[in-house]
């Protein structure tokens, strides 16, 4: 006869195999929700104007007719990962149709703050191929995962492959808009009072756009390596210089560092900071603006939101041996560039706003 003891060690055993199961497919969460961008689910479900039925929805999507049997499989899977919702179509019908929820109305193509270039950008095979290399790299002397499995840095990688680049800016515009949208919002005090400022590794001028356009007084920089800001036109108060971020800094009243120190080791962020120092040095009001994430900086945060942080920490290994860091990781590194006290303002979600002093 079968001890309570045995029936206890089954179960156990049994939603421990789950439990590894949903680790092993939780890729197709992603991947599901990458073909449904790619498909224009989110655009189509939004063009109907109300709750759209399973074969309104094939209908306004471009598939093969053999295919159209399988979409009804990937919305139950997007519904139950929260991308889409099911409601009844009215109260005296059984039928149902599906409708956006929050998440997915940042994935439309024409939402001004859409995340769809963050998300195609980061499940491109560029991006997903290095995670099978990370045994590799672990044994091996190569910089990155990313090299490993590339052939190249991703910054070298960036330079010879202009549609991987594009794809990589548009990422970064478009967080950047999403950004700038709550900074302005709630948070443009930090600007206020500044006469200059300049945006390292502002890419294509996004932040910087937002911030002159907010503060037509403010005279605004965007610094970057020459050959991203080559034939980049600025306004009245918006200029575009290049240069390295490891030589020198064009000064300003403030330097701003918007998801830049994540990329970099300890050494070359110090190197950097150590830069911005000299650039706001002898500024009245001279600071340094750091927009990035401080990890474990909720006293009860939840699962979610930590995961979040761990799997972003992941990334920065994998992709430039680099990483996220907590307040005190943070500290140590004004400290060893110099700077005398920091204030963290946490209002951008998982990103904070670190005001640095020199």
């Amino acid at each position: 006869m079968r001890s309570l003891a045995d029936g206890k060690q089954n179960a156990e055993l049994l939603e421990a195999q789950s439990h590894i199961w949903n680790h092993i497919f939780n890729f197709i969460n992603s991947m599901s929700l990458k073909s449904a961008v790619q498909l224009g689910i989110p655009d189509a479900i939004h063009s109907h104007g109300r709750p759209i039925t399973i074969s309104e929805l094939i209908a306004a999507l471009s598939l093969h007719p053999a295919k159209a049997n399988c979409i009804p499989r990937l919305m139950r899977i997007l519904v139950h990962s929260g991308f889409f919702a099911r409601v009844k179509i009215n109260q005296n019908d059984q039928e149902e149709g599906y409708i956006l929820t929050n998440a997915s109305q940042l994935l439309l193509k024409d939402h001004p703050l859409s995340v769809s270039p963050f998300l195609l950008a980061m499940l491109d095979p560029s991006l997903t191929r290095p995670w099978h290399y990370v045994r590799n790299w672990f044994q091996n002397d190569d910089p990155t995962p990313f090299a490993t499995a590339n052939g190249r840095t991703i910054w070298d990688f960036a330079g010879h492959e202009p549609e991987f680049n594009n794809l990589f800016n548009e990422a970064m515009a478009s967080d950047a808009r999403l950004a700038m949208n709550v900074l302005m919002n709630d948070c443009k005090g930090v600007f206020e009072g500044l006469r200059s400022l300049v945006d390292v590794g502002g890419g294509t001028g996004t932040v910087a756009k937002a911030i002159a356009k907010e503060f037509p007084q403010l005279e605004c920089f965007v610094f970057d390596l020459p050959h991203v800001v080559a034939g980049l036109h600025g306004t009245h108060n918006l200029k575009y210089v290049g240069g390295s971020m490891f030589e020198a800094i064009p000064p300003a009243d403030a330097i701003l560092l918007k998801w830049i120190m994540h990329d970099w080791s300890h050494e070359n962020c110090v190197k950097i900071l150590k830069r911005c120092k000299e650039a706001i040095k002898g500024r009245e009001g001279g600071k340094l603006i750091i927009i990035d994430m401080v990890m474990e900086q909720k006293e009860k945060e939840d699962h979610e939101s930590k995961e979040t942080e761990l799997l972003f920490d992941m990334l920065m290994m994998v992709l430039y041996n680099s990483q996220e860091r907590n307040e005190k990781e943070w500290a140590q590194l004004f400290s060893d560039a110099g700077f005398s006290n920091y204030k963290i303002i946490s209002m951008l979600g998982l990103r904070s706003i670190i005001e640095v002093y020199p």
